[in-house]
């Protein structure tokens, strides 16, 4: 299938062929799955100090019956403060929890080889749908093709206003200033520094990320990645299909490289 190129000005540079990836069937459980389980690679192991809550002398009544009290640890000593109080043991202020989070938890998801490299290939293809990419919230008004594919031009580009420029003509802007309306949160959240979330429009898909990352540092939002570091997380976030893409002429004769076995079937097949 040919598709509609363009320069960083706007206008028409030609068709070219897309690869047999973006022929892959849309799986939204399979790309879903693999979120999931990638998500869970960037986890930090947490847990707690050994003795945390049982740094007091406590102890039950000797023997623990007949005494008329409960049978729970209590604070040693005198002069007051805790005497008495019951302590170290878990239900108590100050005391142990009854199972706290340890360190060697298993929190990392494994996730077949093939399967991931199938999830990817339906993201990408996904990337050519214009209902997917409306249904994400995606202000795409004026496009007249997908994906959209962009000139090596634009991995030059490592100035914010040139980029700016570049959004405007490809009538993305759009998209950009729909973040603008997000409003800021109260609350606990607040408090924690985390008043307002910033939410994700274009993502630029090159061969050479070096200089676009430069550019887009200072536009909310937009993300560039190159196709050897591209991920499920960067075309689905939140594992909710498909992010609007733009990709560059090199970005997709890298993706052509891209070996799977179902490609391999498919072309079987064909």
């Amino acid at each position: 299938m040919k598709i509609t190129t363009y320069t960083t000005t706007g206008t028409k540079d030609g068709e070219i062929e897309l690869p047999l990836i973006f022929s892959t069937p849309f799986r939204r459980e399979l790309i879903h799955k693999a979120y999931t389980n990638l998500t869970s690679h960037k986890f930090q192991p947490q847990g707690r100090h050994p003795s945390a809550g049982q740094d007091v002398v406590a102890d039950s009544n000797d023997p623990p019956t007949g005494q008329g009290v409960s049978r729970v640890a209590r604070a040693q000593g005198g002069g007051g403060g805790r005497q008495g109080q019951g302590a170290e043991v878990a239900s108590t202020r100050g005391g142990r929890q009854a199972h706290p989070p340890i360190v060697g938890k298993v929190i990392y998801k494994k996730l077949n080889k093939k399967e991931n490299k199938l999830a990817l290939c339906s993201a990408i293809a996904a990337t050519s749908s214009k209902t997917l990419i409306e249904s994400r919230g995606h202000k795409i008004e004026g496009i007249e093709s997908f994906p959209i594919i962009v000139s090596d031009d634009i991995e030059k580009i490592s100035k914010a206003n040139d980029m700016t420029k570049v959004l405007d003509s490809l009538k993305l802007t759009q998209d950009t200033e729909r973040l603008e309306s997000r409003k800021s949160r109260s609350g606990q959240s607040r408090l924690r520094g985390r008043s307002k979330k910033v939410g994700k429009s274009v993502l630029f898909v090159t061969k050479d990320s070096n200089e676009v990352s430069k550019a887009i540092g200072a536009l909310p939002g937009i993300e560039v990645k190159s196709v050897k570091d591209l991920s499920v997380l960067d075309l689905a976030p939140g594992s909710h299909p498909i992010r609007l893409t733009v990709y560059s002429k090199s970005a997709i004769e890298e993706i052509a490289k891209i070996k799977s076995t179902h490609l391999e079937v498919m072309v079987k097949t064909q």
